[in-house]
């Protein structure tokens, strides 16, 4: 098998993760899967990984967690419509970012004043804080 074709069949997973646009860089890519963010068939793994088509990915960033499936294979960052077309979320996985997002939205929401603070209550603020008055 030469060399073209073997880079058909596999990619290793931090450069896959970078062209997939989940990460700015390649650098980022390879802290998330050492930091155990990032698991390939349920298994934790290294950067150097082999990721092959049909592969089932967890990708934890942020508040967020993502299970996608590999349909595509690059080594290569192109434009975000191309990268798009590397990989195929989970319906569960777009549910479950879904529910998340509106408690999220439902928490801040509640966290949220109803309105802007008086002058009366900034300075109420300032001296609970020990800055002022």
């Amino acid at each position: 098998m030469s060399r073209e074709d073997q880079q058909d069949v596999a990619v290793r997973l931090d450069k896959w993760l970078w062209a997939a646009r989940f990460f700015k860089t390649r650098g980022l890519a390879s802290e998330a899967i050492k930091g155990g963010k990032v698991h390939v068939n349920g298994q934790r793994t290294k950067p150097s990984k082999k990721v092959q088509l049909g592969d089932c990915l967890e990708i934890r960033r942020h508040h967020e967690a993502m299970t996608v499936q590999v349909t595509g294979l690059s080594e290569r960052r192109g434009p975000a419509r191309e990268a798009a077309l590397l990989y195929r979320e989970t319906p569960q996985s777009i549910a479950r970012r879904e529910d998340m997002a509106r408690q999220r939205k439902l928490v801040s929401a509640m966290l949220a004043p109803a309105q802007r603070p008086s002058k009366k209550d900034r300075r109420d603020l300032r001296r609970l804080k020990g800055r002022g008055e």
